[in-house]
């Protein structure tokens, strides 16, 4: 008894000063008391949705109170502790990133008490009444809001009562479209909504001077019970410009416009296509057939909105321009006509860039990195993009078993884009609102890895890329090619090969020439939302061609006796993945992110294992972070640690699963919390894992399982990452102790330091 006293002596009575302390009214003035918030109650006879109702009156209620932690005021504590006027640097450091009082005296309840009854009127709570009621305390006062409500109004009927003929055919033809449904509750915002819509609806049918206050609606509720008809109407004085229906007369496209000069002053023009374009100086100087192809504003056309912005995001979306206006003008000589004046100020034609960083990998290899690129964003008059790239690294084992290993790699690239689809066959153009982009990629990639191999990569690539709207993108590769071969192999290398037979087939000098394809479905994309979705889903195949071809010709391909081309065996395979992910928002800083990934793959016909660029990986900063890089299976395999290094074991098949709870620490300091579980396989039996293959029954049994907590520094343009992980779960373990938290001397003895990963990364792992 005695000791347990002694226990809540040193201990509660502290915690309880702590919180006293921090709660803020300790520098409180004597006659104020400290508004602590407020509470909303719904009263009614009816039924109604009380929670919801709840909702509404709390966001009406003003002023916020000042921010709390389990009671404590940590921000209002630094405030308050700097004093009014704080002559030191520590005292104003302290006052700047600390809160305010909010004061009782600050709140105006009647005044509230009017805003939350406008706010349930707009619900369709015609008639509600909210009386305040102020509580207070010794140091501390809150408001309790009792708001009496009535069953919420419904809409009814809606009419049409337009003067003007043109806008009355136009907004009837489309009412089905309409937002008001008879017998839906009444809101205020549906109403202003839909008179949004009708204002879109008219603007894209000419009407560029309508303006969505030159509509209004009147409401009758004398119908009883308790709906409101509506009438659609136009303002008394609506002006004749708003009643006009406009056309477009000339275009001008202005390439040399500058924000500092404005026009260029250029009198000659060269007309293309009926389009007016000034000719003067302009460093781009893009052909015209280039330019009206994302162009939708049309002369002789009706004007539309719609195409409006589609010309201005395609213009954008090319790359090749700094700023883009479109202005409009009335036609000084014909009525009904609109004058259209594109200006383009353009970017600087060519560009030169050094990057160089420092990369340090968590497979203990560091070392330097310096990329020097050159662009060109007009290099054959079309607005091609041409990236000249030369690349370099070198990278260190600088601790661990191997600490004399060392690579160093070149990589010369030449990419071209071009903003639209370049075939030789009519692809069909896909959303106007954003341009198509077809990329060729050629690359060259030496990569030297000291006491082991020179490895030589050639690749080329064409694809395809366009977007089907705002959250989904398309990415087409009808080519893509690799070849790969191995030099100066040392006599280590090729022992650890003759040890390890599907390693060797993964490093074997390789001919891949595949197609691939890959959806994105992306909510983040979309402006806010509680529940936001990922997806992506990738499908590629290789060697089906050349297999057909010897087929063809008569002749088999099988894995004991590969055929080649150019003299090089080529690889067959099919592999297919899918990224799903959620993100559920919690308030606006706090979030939760799940992410699944499943992959698998398989090699047949010409070939027996899939080559080492194919093969799925787990584990690493964007994976299980809770091991290293790279290094969890295939399956129940395990390799030391330090014996890691270059050649780690991948996989046929992947499954993967991770959480992460993300919070804002303080300001762009943000925390994380997270666990992650994964693991590769193999379909076939490997001598060197032990003869393991995939088996459907033990997949969730050779799960690792890793946990952790972050730290992220978040500017609007970079994260940096610090994810300090331990596994939970190793697969590799004997049945029965793979729950590595429970043996003993985990958390003792260094046994914990030794289990750490700390993983440094640039942006968030999914």
């Amino acid at each position: 008894m005695i000791k347990q006293r002694f226990t809540y002596r040193y201990i509660i009575v502290p915690a309880l000063l702590l919180v006293t302390a921090c709660s803020g009214v300790k520098h409180l003035p004597q006659d104020e008391k400290l508004y602590t918030g407020a509470k909303t109650v719904i009263e009614a006879d009816e039924a109604v949705d009380s929670k919801k109702l709840e909702k509404v009156a709390k966001r009406s209620v003003r002023p916020d109170p000042n921010s709390s932690i389990f009671g404590m005021r940590p921000k209002l504590w630094l405030y308050m502790t700097a004093g009014e006027k704080p002559s030191t640097g520590i005292g104003r450091w302290l006052k700047n990133r600390g809160e305010p009082p909010v004061y009782l005296s600050e709140v105006r309840p009647s005044a509230t008490a009017e805003i939350i009854d406008a706010a349930l009127f707009n619900r369709g709570i015609f008639k509600s009444y909210t009386e305040p009621k102020t509580v207070e305390g010794e140091r501390t006062a809150r408001v309790e809001y009792h708001s009496f409500v009535h069953s919420p109004y419904r809409f009814g009927a809606l009419t049409y009562n337009i003067a003007d003929d043109s806008l009355a055919r136009l907004i009837v033809a489309d009412s089905l479209s309409t937002l008001i449904q008879p017998g839906n509750p009444y809101r205020l915002d549906v109403l202003k909504s839909e008179r949004m819509r009708i204002n879109a609806l008219l603007k894209n049918n000419g009407y560029y001077y309508f303006n969505v206050d030159d509509l209004f609606f009147r409401a009758d509720t004398s119908a009883g019970n308790r709906t409101v008809a509506l009438r659609l109407s136009l303002k008394d004085g609506i002006s004749e410009r708003s009643l006009t229906k406009y056309h477009i007369n000339r275009v001008i496209i202005n390439q040399g416009y500058s924000l500092s000069a404005g026009n260029s002053g250029a009198t000659d023009t060269l007309s293309h296509e009926g389009y007016l374009f000034p000719v003067g100086e302009s460093e781009l100087d893009i052909r015209p057939e280039v330019i009206l192809g994302s162009v939708f504003l049309r002369p002789g056309e009706v004007y539309s909105r719609k195409k409006h912005s589609s010309t201005l995001n395609r213009l954008m979306l090319m790359g090749t321009f700094k700023y883009v206006q479109v202005q409009f003008s009335e036609s000084v000589s014909v009525a009904g006509m609109l004058d259209v004046e594109i200006l383009l100020t353009t970017m600087t034609k060519r560009s030169f860039r050094v990057e160089m960083d420092l990369v340090s990998k968590s497979n203990n290899f560091t070392g330097p990195r310096m990329n020097i690129s050159l662009q060109n964003r007009n290099a054959f008059g079309g607005a091609e993009q041409l990236n000249l790239t030369m690349a370099g690294s070198f990278e260190s084992q600088l601790r661990g078993k191997e600490r004399n290993l060392f690579s160093y790699s070149v990589n010369p690239q030449v990419e071209l884009l071009f903003p639209r689809f370049v075939a030789p066959f009519k692809m069909e153009r896909p959303n106007r609102a954003y341009i198509p982009q077809t990329r060729l990629l050629l690359s060259y990639n030496f990569l030297k890895r000291v006491k082991y191999f020179n490895m030589n990569t050639f690749q080329l690539l064409y694809s395809y890329r366009w977007k089907e709207g705002l959250m989904t993108d398309h990415e087409l590769n009808p080519v893509s090619i690799s070849y790969t071969a191995l030099g100066n192999q040392s006599e280590v290398f090729t022992a650890l090969l003759d040890d390890n037979p599907v390693l060797r087939t993964s490093y074997q000098e390789m001919f891949i020439a595949a197609s691939s394809y890959s959806y994105t479905y992306n909510e983040q994309l979309g402006g806010p939302k509680r529940m936001q979705y990922y997806l992506n889903a990738t499908a590629e195949t290789a060697g089906n061609l050349f297999s057909l071809a010897y087929l063809a010709a008569g002749e088999g391909v099988s894995e004991n006796d590969p055929a080649t081309v150019l003299g090089t065996v080529y690889s067959q395979f099919a592999r297919v993945s899918i990224d799903g992910r959620a993100y559920l928002n919690i308030g606006e800083e706090n979030k939760i992110a799940m992410r699944l990934f499943a992959g698998y793959a398989r090699a047949y016909g010409n070939a027996s294992v899939l080559p080492y660029s194919r093969q799925f990986f787990s584990g690493g900063p964007n994976s299980v972070r809770a091991f290293l890089i790279n290094s969890v299976g295939p399956g129940t395999y395990f390799q030391e640690q330090d014996e890691i290094g270059y050649f780690q074991m991948g996989g046929d098949m992947k499954l993967e699963m991770n959480a992460e709870y993300r919070f804002t620490i303080y300001n762009i300091f943000k925390g994380a919390v997270f666990a992650d579980a994964g693991n590769v396989w193999l379909q076939k039996s490997n001598p060197l894992t032990g003869g393991d293959s995939f088996a459907i029954a033990r997949v969730f049994n050779e799960l690792a399982v890793g946990s952790g907590v972050g730290l992220r520094l978040d500017v609007s343009f970079f994260t940096l990452r610090f994810d300090v992980a331990i596994p939970l779960r190793k697969p590799w373990l004997e049945e029965g102790s793979r729950w590595v938290t429970q043996q003993p001397g985990f958390w003792d003895n260094g046994g914990l330091w030794d289990n750490t990963v700390l993983n440094v990364a640039i942006g968030y792992p999914f």
